[in-house]
């Protein structure tokens, strides 16, 4: 097993086991959890790469084990839900997953979406020794700043737990201040071009930002919304 550690975590014994055999045949070691509290033990225990996780769990369900995941670390996750709701995918994505299927879904695209959620960590995780030297390595405005090489956002001068994906979000509209991006060139540049998710992906990324950046989320001074477009970035000059 080459690819990489998954865990596994759904009360569905049948679900598991068919993840586990397509998983295991691409080159993953698979570990499995039928409940949200053995699931945080193990992701603490073992260390896993990534965690394929059930929403509609016994005990402590998964909106609470990726919202404590996400309070820990920036372990890729992504989402199982047997429900069709736009509301489940919003608070999921809301609490920090990169990735969601809906049940009844193929396990072959699963095993897909691994693959790209994996990649992509793996490409922000080395980029910082493959960037342009020209560009900043940290750039500081008067209520926040963000340090590329650590990927560690500070707001007024304290760590603020952030996502990868928040993080290259807050960076690429940071280091281009003034300039207007369509959620769809957000989506390409952060999430890249096999992003299987939609637009409004963005939305709830820009959304949790502002409350981790602004002081008035209700009225961004960074974070600004261009209606029927996208977002931009403005601010004081970068300390």
């Amino acid at each position: 097993m080459t690819g990489g550690t998954i865990l596994v975590v759904d009360d569905e014994p049948h679900i598991r086991e068919l993840v586990k055999v397509f998983l295991e045949a691409s080159g993953y070691r698979v570990l499995e959890a039928a409940d949200g509290e053995t699931a945080l033990e193990l992701a603490r225990s073992s260390h896993p790469d990534l965690v394929v996780l059930d929403l509609m769990l016994p005990g402590t369900d998964g909106w609470e084990v990726c919202r404590r995941l996400r309070q820990a670390s920036g372990l890729p996750i992504i989402m199982l839900t047997a429900r069709t709701d736009e509301v489940d995918r919003v608070v999921g994505l809301e609490l920090g997953a990169d990735d969601y299927l809906t049940k009844p879904f193929s396990p072959r695209e699963l095993v897909a979406r691994v693959r790209a959620v994996l990649r992509r960590a793996g490409e922000r995780a080395g980029r910082p020794e493959t960037a342009d030297c020209s560009g900043p390595r940290r750039l500081a405005f008067a209520c926040f700043a963000l340090d590329r090489e650590a990927r560690e956002l500070t707001v007024d001068g304290k760590p603020v737990p952030c996502p990868l994906k928040e993080f290259e979000l807050l960076w690429t509209l940071a280091t281009h201040p003034r300039r207007v991006f369509t959620r769809e060139e957000l989506l390409n540049l952060v999430w890249g071009y096999d992003y299987y998710g939609d637009l409004r992906t963005v939305d709830v990324h820009v959304r949790r930002l502002r409350e981790k950046i602004e002081p008035d989320p209700a009225r961004p001074r960074y974070l600004k919304t261009v209606w029927g477009v996208g977002y931009r970035f403005e601010g004081d000059h970068p300390a």
